[in-house]
This record gives C-alpha cells, structure tokens and sequence, in this order.
C-alpha cells in the first residue's frame, strides 16, 4: 500500500497564500493535526517514508512516525510544484484572471509562467520517483508512506490512478489527510478514498468562500 499524506497546516495556509517551494513551517494546528494523523499512520505499518526536502513536510513526517521505527528519506522530486515569482500572493482562487487560475480551475489548460514549474514537468519527477522507488518497493510488497504537498500529491495521485489532466484536482487533500493506494486493488482504492481521507477539490471549495468575501 502507499500512504500520501499531505503536510500539516502552515500559517501561509490560513492566509490563502500560494507556497510553492516557500520554506515555510507548521503552525500550532499543524503540529496537532500531525500528531492525529500519526494514530492513522500508526496502523498501517509503513515499512519505509519518504518525504519532501521543505522543512513543513519533514516536520509533518517527523512528528507522524514518531516512536514508530520507520526509516525516513529526503528525496528532492517530492518537493512542491514551484510557483515562481507569484509565491507568497494572495487571493488567487478568487482572480479568473491570474495567471495561476488555471493550475487549480482548468489544469489542462494551465501555462507555467514568471519561473513556475509546468505540470508537465512535475509528472516528469513523479515519474522518475516511481521508475527508480516506488514500483520496485510496492513490487516487492513494502507499503510507503510519501509525506509531500498539495499540488505534489494530486499529481502523484493523478499519475497512480491514470487520470487525465482535466482531473489533476479529483482528489485534492486538505491538511494532513491521507489517499490510500492499493496497487493491486484500484476498486478499494477508490472506495476508500471516498471516506474521510480525502476532501475532494479542496481547493474549488476554498475558492468559492473566498469570492463570498
């Protein structure tokens, strides 16, 4: 099984602010709700983790395999998407025409401008990851733990499951929730995920309050 977990919340997080590759940390209710999610990640018997190199994804993964005995690996492909120069803005769900609108209304559509990353090319990382780990450790039967980002993750979960672009968002995570992949079994893979693990189009949803604002 692999286990991908989105970080704890980050005080950018409450303020809409785009991330990216910002390094930014956990906040107190990000610290909180990695130590819960760690009771999920308790059960699951992870044999390995890997994690992304930006301190909030590694201070999420510290914290949920805390006294568990799971060997822990930085690898740079599982880094957030890089927004470029727009990291740090705010309010862009609520902009149809800012450049990064597209990236989480249309994704199929989006073009990655001013030193963003294209979606394109993060499918290429995530590909390698899965070329060089991930399929040989699932091959071999260990279950994974990937504690990453919110872009990184639904395109990981995107590549997985064989969707298409248009559908980059269909199993977008909110904070510390975790998709459940069984690479042997898509059918419980989808029904699982149907369940609290996952928040489906967090981020529309999060739009859709702040254009009421």
């Amino acid at each position: 099984m692999i286990g991908i977990l989105r970080h704890g919340k980050t005080d950018w997080n409450v303020l809409h602010k785009i991330q990216g590759r910002t390094d930014t940390v956990l906040n107190e209710e990000g610290i909180s709700s990695a130590k819960e999610a760690g009771n999920e990640v308790a059960e699951c018997n992870f044999d390995i983790c890997f994690v992304s190199p930006l301190k909030r994804a590694r201070q999420t993964a510290e914290i949920v395999t805390e006294g568990l005995g799971i060997k822990t690996v930085i690898d740079e492909r599982l880094i957030e998407i890089s927004f470029g120069e727009y990291e740090g803005t705010e309010g862009v769900y609520g902009k149809p025409n800012h450049p990064l609108h597209d990236f989480f209304f249309a994704p199929a559509e989006y073009k990655a401008t001013k030193g963003a990353e294209s979606i394109d090319d993060l499918f290429l990382r995530i590909q390698s990851f899965y070329d060089e780990i991930l399929r040989k450790l699932t091959d071999e039967g260990k279950n994974v733990l990937i504690v990453a980002h919110g872009a990184f993750n639904a395109g990981l979960i995107t590549f997985l499951l064989g969707n298409e672009k248009k559908d980059f968002w269909a199993y977008g995570q909110s904070n510390c929730s975790m998709f459940r992949f069984y690479p042997e079994d898509i059918e419980r893979t989808l029904e699982e995920n149907r369940s609290t693990y996952v928040i489906k189009m967090t981020e529309k949803d999060l739009a859709a309050s702040i254009y009421k604002n």
